[in-house]
């Protein structure tokens, strides 16, 4: 085979490599920059007292739940398309633990979310009928178990990103 069309082929694959590997990171930013304004804004309406103050903030959470959805997408479809490329394969232990845990994370988080959505309803509910403080809006709000939930799915991303730089076994 001439020199010139082995230079190309590399060329070529490093390329591949390069951008599977800058989606997937690209989706890994999305998906964390997604969480964290979300989580921050759920935070931040568990200290407000109005239901239109804690309605803007969870109408605003709806854009780091975007982010999420996109990041976990490409996280998922750029990094087995990585894994595929690059050999791998999804037999490693380390790739199989860490899709595992990218399905509890969503499934947990989404289950945290739930409750964040009916206050979000509540919310503008109350608004339309006076915007009075409400104590069930307060408890939906600073819902414990839901707000557990979304820290749990937050450690099983941190985990991910563990298996992922670290490549045990």
């Amino acid at each position: 085979m001439p020199l010139g069309c082995v230079h190309s082929s590399y060329r070529r694959d490093v390329a591949a490599t390069n951008w599977l590997l800058f989606l997937h990171l690209l989706g890994a930013f999305a998906f964390f920059a997604g969480a964290a304004v979300a989580g921050t804004l759920q935070l931040a309406a568990i200290r407000r007292e109005r239901p239109s103050e804690i309605l803007m903030l969870l109408r605003l959470t709806r854009v780091g739940v975007v982010l999420v959805g996109i990041g976990a997408l490409f996280t998922l479809v750029f990094g087995i398309a990585l894994a595929q490329h690059l050999g791998y394969g999804l037999s490693p232990g380390w790739i199989q633990a860490a899709l595992g845990l990218w399905v509890a994370a969503m499934a947990v988080g989404g289950i945290g979310g739930r409750t964040a959505r009916h206050a979000r309803h509540l919310a503008e509910r109350l608004v339309a009928d006076g915007d009075r403080p409400s104590e069930e809006l307060r408890a939906l709000v600073a819902h414990r178990p839901s707000l557990w939930a979304s820290y749990l799915s937050s450690a099983m991303i941190v985990a991910i990103v563990v298996l992922m730089v670290w490549k045990p076994g």
